[in-house]
């Protein structure tokens, strides 16, 4: 970051101080997700944003080698006590929390003290793959689902959860048992400008799902972040606990963090209107078969966590299989139509991501793998129809252990590529160190160690 583009941040921050102020808010969280997709944040009095804006704040980049239970390891390139960072807020994104009194939010974008990028900042390396599609006239419209299970204060710290409501999967009784608590939530959210598009019961006890409209790659991956944080406080004024986990308990339905994303070009949806699968353009066949080929290396990014290969499981909607499907819930890429009349309704959704992931990486991540699919000129094969577990239907199963997923993610070229030897060694070791730690863990271990740390 140049010196006059500092200068004009701090202008426009003391600006926004102002406004703050007046409206008596008293500190800025600021956050970035580490590459154990835990969201790490330093706060400022408002007082101090302009100068923020104006020099960063400092932040050791030892966290991109933390895992979930603050550890850390070393990389080639990251790790240990030495050096230090800036983070820059994006002022663009500043939002009032509505659910924490006298507080506001922003994203932060990491740099050296020399005021060049630092090379492992998840953020920039979403918005570079963003730009990216964008030099090819492409426009990526994403977002992400949230999941959570919700219980009572404290039991998830104990060995029988308490969940906080009783009533069937998807069913009104939920919704009455704590429609309180999801209107506050819904309140939050509109006070923050969040276009929430639906929220409901899901399937597993306790289980909620909020959808929210699409942005831009970066935008959506900010987004992910602030409904999640909003959630959480939300839950913590009732009382409750949100349980982000991939997994809460082994055995039943976990927690998915699916992205939905749709290609467009001046204006046109390129998922249909053509003559490709399912009336899909020849550029968005390709995107999505670069993405499904790329499918079990963007696991360590999208389902990063060993309790991610306990959400994998066939014949639970997890998207345990390396396939697509016409609105099939059991292919890890559905592929939905639309409406005829909804301009925006087709899209593709990417159902074995969880909420253990960074969504920085993961939007990242997929737009460099379908662009590779387009250069590369790839079609998709055969869809598929039913629950590819019971059809007989013989289908790649995705990789089922975290020492295989670091094995496909070490062995993809296009992914280091794309991330740069800095960040993707980091994010190997921190996948390879989490690997080795909960080896030989019970499932049950596994689900109590980290339900409640995303």
């Amino acid at each position: 970051m140049d010196r006059p583009e500092r200068e004009r941040a701090a202008s426009s921050a003391r600006q926004e101080a102002a406004q703050l102020t007046a409206q008596n808010i008293h500190g800025v969280a600021l956050t970035w997700v580490d590459n154990a997709g835990l969201t790490r944040v330093k706060a400022i009095p408002t007082t101090r944003l302009a100068h923020t804006a104006r020099w960063g704040v400092g932040m050791s980049p030892v966290f991109d080698v933390y895992l979930t239970d603050d550890s850390s390891v070393m990389s080639r390139h990251i790790g240990g006590p030495d050096g230090d960072l800036r983070l820059f807020p994006d002022l663009d994104r500043l939002t009032l929390l509505a659910a924490q009194p006298g507080w506001a939010w922003a994203p932060v974008d990491r740099y050296e003290q020399d005021g060049e990028p630092y090379a492992a900042c998840q953020r920039r390396f979403a918005r570079r793959m963003t730009e990216r599609a964008a030099d090819r006239g492409i426009e990526l419209r994403m977002g992400f689902e949230t999941e959570w299970v919700v219980v009572r204060r404290g039991a998830a710290d104990d060995g029988e959860l308490a969940y906080a409501c009783s009533g069937p999967a998807y069913g009104m009784a939920r919704l009455v048992e704590l429609s309180g608590y999801l209107r506050d939530v819904l309140e939050a959210l509109a006070a923050q400008r969040v276009d929430v598009l639906q929220i409901h019961p899901e399937y597993s006890p306790g289980q909620f799902e909020i959808s929210v409209s699409p942005k831009d790659p970066v935008g959506a991956a900010d987004l992910v972040v602030l409904v999640r944080e909003t959630v959480r406080a939300v839950s913590l004024r009732h009382g409750l606990d949100a349980l982000f986990g991939p997994v809460v308990e082994p055995g039943g339905v976990g927690n998915g963090a699916h992205l939905h994303l749709s290609l467009w070009r001046d204006g046109r949806d390129l998922c249909r209107g053509g003559d490709g699968p399912c009336g899909m353009t020849d550029e968005c066949e390709a995107f999505l078969a670069g993405v499904l080929r790329e499918l079990p290396a963007l696991l360590a990014l999208g389902a990063p966590s060993p309790a991610s290969r306990l959400r994998l499981e066939p014949s639970h909607w997890a998207g345990a299989f390396q396939c697509w499907g016409l609105e099939n819930r059991e292919a890890a890429l559905r592929f939905v139509t639309g409406a005829p009349d909804d301009a925006g309704g087709a899209n593709a959704e990417i159902k074995c991501f969880d909420p253990a992931a960074n969504p920085y990486l993961v939007v990242g991540a997929v737009t460099a793998a379908g662009l590779a699919g387009i250069d590369a000129g790839l079609r998709l094969p055969a869809p598929v129809a039913g629950d590819p577990a019971v059809t007989g239907e013989k289908q790649p199963r995705l990789p089922t252990s975290p020492a295989e997923v670091l094995a496909c993610f070490e062995g993809s070229a296009l992914l280091r590529a794309a991330l740069g030897d800095p960040l993707f060694e980091a994010i190997a070791a921190v996948r390879r160190a989490e690997a080795a730690q909960y080896e030989g863990v019970a499932p049950r271990d596994i689900a109590a160690a980290t339900r409640g740390r995303y």
